[in-house]
Parts: C-alpha cells; structure tokens; sequence
C-alpha cells in the first residue's frame, strides 16, 4: 500500500489501531514518570479519558498499562519497553536500558512497543543490541516497534543536526523499526530529506513545552514535508487547555488544516 505522501514498505504493519485511513497519527505519550519528574501526570487514567476524543492512542510504561486498562479502551496502546532516564550531573549517564518486551506487551494488551535508540552515545553498542533484540521478538510475536531516535541523548538538542537526524532515522529503519519517532530538525526541507530517505512512516517529537503557535507551525510543516504524524506530550498536558491543543493537532494532522488555521480552533 502507498498513501501520498507518506513513505511505508508494503511489508511493513503499521501498529493499529494507531494510524488513520490516511496514513497517520496522533500518539500522546505519558511515558515520562520514569525519566523526568514533570507536572502533568498527576493523574493518568483522568489524562487519558479527557484527551481520548483526539488522541489515536498512548505511550504508557508497563504499570500504567495495567493499572488503566478502563480508561485506555478502544485507544492504541504503546508500551515503552525501556527506560530513558536522564543522569544526574556527576554521574554515569547510561542513557535507556531495556527493560520490558513482547511478553509484557501481550500481558497489557498493547498494540505496539517503543525504545529509545541514541546514536553516538557511549552506550550506542548496547543500544544497536537492545533495539534487535527486541525487534526480533516483537516481530516474531506480531508487534509493531516505534524506534525513538535520537543523536547523542536525551536532550542534546545542539546535536540535533538535519545530518545527526537523518543519520539516526535511517539507522533505526535499517536495524528493523516498524516506525520511527525522532526530533524536529528546524526546517521543513530538512524533513523532508530526512523523510525521503527513510522507507518506513516517520512521526515528529515535542519535546520540552513550547509555545502553541510554534508547535502548531512544527506540526504543519512535518505534515507537508510527508510525515507521517505526531508523538507529543508535554507539549499538549503541559498547555494550559491540553483538550484544546490536542483538538488543533489533530485539525492538522487529520483534518489538513494549517497551523494557521487550527491556532484560531476555539
């Protein structure tokens, strides 16, 4: 199948009930209690009723997973397999460990997995080896895998070049991700190329809180460049009407609407 605009290997499953009849997603992630202490999550099954309407699913870790079922209903549910924690100064930066895989996938339902993948990291060996291991296995038990790539580490933004990215996505594709999540390179040309070059659906990060207008421009261009949706989180719990800024995300992400056009939702 070839949907314009979005680059995807007829082999390839993409993770229903995920992606939309044209080829994209909205994924929210609240995956964030295990790597950075941030407000928001409080209280995650209410989080994930109220954002339900324009959500297409969730990244959770493994104990959310189990304990909102309920509230997680009819929605995709991605299970983060790994941990991503940031180190303290002063110590050793591990970057993300594996720690959970298909069976606990198929324990909570979920319809996909995600892991962090960072390039040129100390660690990158036992990343490439983390990352295969567990894409072998969710490809022989039927589950899709989001690799979330990233150059460095969390964070290192002054390493997030078109060339680190487009390295970093194509890295992911060819190691076996059924999907790859990365960072915005700062221009929609750069995403582009990024997006050319890579044979499997490519979806844009957040990050750390933004201002609307801006991730709504981030979001259009991503769209327009050809990818193939959105995994952002702070920057829609983290909005002062987190409702309200999912509804305009999913305006550009399923409705072709510009960023223009979805900051004036009301």
């Amino acid at each position: 199948m070839k949907i314009v605009g979005i680059h995807m290997s007829a082999q390839t499953p993409l993770p229903e009930p995920f992606f939309q009849a044209n080829g994209r997603t909205i994924i929210v992630p609240i995956d964030h209690g295990t790597a950075i202490p941030v407000p928001g999550l409080e209280k995650p099954g209410a989080l994930i009723t109220a954002l339900s309407e324009y959500a297409d699913g969730f990244v959770v870790n493994y104990g959310v997973a189990r304990a909102f079922q309920a509230e997680l209903a009819g929605k995709g549910i991605c299970l983060r397999t790994d941990v991503y924690k940031p180190a303290l100064a002063g110590h050793v930066d591990h970057g993300a460990y594996m720690t959970y895989g298909a069976t606990e996938a198929d324990t909570v339902g979920a319809h996909a997995v995600m892991s962090m993948l960072y390039l040129h990291h100390p660690e990158e060996e036992r990343f490439f080896r983390e990352n295969a291991t567990l894409i072998s296995e969710c490809q022989m038990s039927g589950f899709p895998v989001i690799v979330e790539t990233l150059p460095y580490g969390l964070g290192r933004t002054e390493h997030y070049t078109p060339e680190n990215i487009s390295f970093a996505v194509r890295a992911a594709a060819e190691l076996g991700a059924d999907v790859v999540k990365t960072a915005w390179p700062g221009n929609a040309a750069a995403f582009a190329k990024i997006v050319d070059a890579c044979f499997v659906p490519v979806i844009v990060l957040g990050g750390a809180a933004s201002d609307e207008a801006g991730i709504l421009q981030i979001v259009h261009e991503s769209i327009q460049a050809g990818g193939a949706g959105i995994a952002i989180g702070r920057n829609v719990w983290q909005q002062p009407n987190p409702l309200l800024m999912l509804k305009k995300l999913h305006a550009i992400v399923h409705g072709g609407a510009t960023a223009k056009e979805a900051l004036a939702i009301g």
